[in-house]
């Protein structure tokens, strides 16, 4: 299974954060959107990924407030990214061995979706199940 037909399961929507917002408007997205993270972006510029753990470790460790901080003073900079093309075993992989839980899709350079560590496990029940199906009817049709 790949990325690309990952995000054609769950849709491509992508949530994004300009990186001049403060860090109380990301916040205020990601409870909206009921996601995790938000990618920061100008214009269609990929710069960088907010978490909720950058919140936590970068904000509120710091003792810094959400009204008066902006994202891209917090963001993750260093954004591990994949292809639509790359399997989801390799994406898993890369979030293991990165400890992150959002890979924004890039394709020839644009942002295309993000994939988080839920979609994966999300894409692997769903096809263990669909491979425990067919056998389970391959055996009772070759009884």
């Amino acid at each position: 299974m790949t990325v690309r037909q990952v995000l054609l399961r769950k849709g491509g929507g992508v949530y994004s954060v300009h990186p001049q917002a403060t860090v109380l408007e990301a916040l205020r997205k990601l409870a909206e959107h009921d996601i995790g993270a938000l990618l920061v972006m100008e214009g269609e510029r990929l710069l960088g990924i907010f978490s909720e753990r950058d919140y936590a470790r970068k904000l509120v460790l710091l003792g810094r407030f959400s009204k008066d901080t902006r994202v891209e003073e917090v963001m993750t900079r260093e954004v591990i990214t994949v292809t639509p093309e790359t399997t989801l075993q390799e994406a898993m992989r890369l979030m293991t061995e990165h400890r992150v839980r959002h890979l924004p899709v890039l394709e020839e350079g644009r942002v295309v979706g993000v994939v988080s560590i839920g979609d994966a496990v999300k894409a692997i029940i769903t096809e263990q199940e669909v491979l425990i199906e067919e056998l389970s009817r391959y055996v009772m049709e070759n009884r």
